[in-house]
């Protein structure tokens, strides 16, 4: 799963911080050991020298070298088992414990090449850090509240908006739980104030939760971090570009809102592209109609989000207008 660098990079700093704080304490507890059992110092230094003569054994061949070998060997033994007699009955169980935070990878975040567990789990909880601050929203499918849509029969949708809306719901609660790299994307469209974004950021952080990385932008932002990748193309601003591409899901709020442009319709049409073609995931909100889409951008985006994209027809009355004049 395509983390992006700064998520790794917070990942990678936690466990560097982990391990640093597991050596600190490991340092402390031998030094107390030192000071109220000193015989353990004097084993650690004996220790120390049958591993040097077992090295010495090593270069010389024959009876010699052997007898040394076997000499080292029962020493060390001996040791061993003197010492751990002495810590268990001076200490509580782990005290001196010195393995690494880590067993599969002793704490370093990679298998080889390939990333550890470990570092993968912190670089799962980097992302649901970064997925709340970007959506601004902690709330979750549980709250999302039908009763602020109309249940009465309404003729334009052949039901209610409150049934449409839950419908809706329903699909994005699924398309969350269930999301893989083939689970396709999503188009919400409608009026402001009609839950569009409260839905992306409950996807978006059940997704993180599952341990994919989501990236989440409005479109402003989006289209910004793209200028600056093309204008201003330094590493930082490289990477950021690049993690929209690489992110295994993208969430796109409020398409239509950002300042037009013939680098906004190049830069967007370049991202569906790259990203269809790729097959990663997106969902995208917008207050913008088809015909709205072909005009505002290109005829191309248009077919784009209509063809390659499940849409979602959000209904109903505007709910912060609600909230504000205290009828919901």
């Amino acid at each position: 799963m395509g983390y992006s660098a700064e998520v790794v990079r917070r990942a990678r700093a936690r466990l560097a911080q982990a391990r640093e704080d597991r050596e600190s304490e490991n340092r402390q507890h031998l030094a107390q050991a030192y000071k109220k059992v000193p015989r353990i110092r004097e084993i650690d230094m004996q220790l120390r020298k049958t591993m040097a003569k077992a090295a010495q054994s090593a270069f010389q061949q024959g009876i010699d070298g052997r007898e040394l070998l076997e000499e080292a060997r029962l020493e060390n033994l001996a040791l061993q088992a003197e010492r751990a007699r002495l810590v268990q009955l001076h200490f509580e169980e782990g005290f001196l414990d010195e393995s690494p935070i880590c067993d599969k990878c002793g704490g370093t975040g990679y298998v080889g090449s390939s990333m550890c567990e470990c570092l993968r789990e912190l670089c799962r909880q980097e992302q649901k850090k970064e997925v709340s601050i970007l959506s601004g929203n902690r709330d979750s499918f549980n709250q999302f509240r039908l009763d602020y849509y109309p249940d009465q029969y309404d003729g334009k949708y052949g039901t209610s908006a409150r049934v449409v809306m839950e419908k809706n719901l329903q699909i994005c609660r699924r398309y969350a739980t269930l999301f893989n790299m083939n689970a396709g994307n999503l188009l919400f469209v409608g009026g402001t104030g009609l839950g569009k974004t409260f839905l992306a950021a409950c996807i978006a952080r059940v997704v993180a939760d599952r341990g994919y990385s989501v990236r989440y932008e409005t479109a402003s932002r989006l289209f910004s971090k793209l200028e600056q990748a093309r204008f201003n193309p330094d590493e930082k601003n490289r990477a950021e570009a690049a993690a929209l591409n690489q992110c295994d899901l993208l969430i796109v709020d409020d398409l239509g809102t950002e300042m037009a442009g013939q680098f906004v319709t190049a830069a967007l049409y370049a991202l569906l592209n790259d990203r269809l073609l790729d097959s990663k995931p997106m969902v995208i909100t917008t207050n913008l109609n088809a015909a709205e889409l072909s005009q505002r951008y290109s005829p191309q985006i248009a077919s784009r989000l209509e063809g390659s994209f499940q849409r979602l027809t959000f209904v109903g009355d505007d709910i912060r207008v609600m909230k504000n004049r205290g009828t919901v």
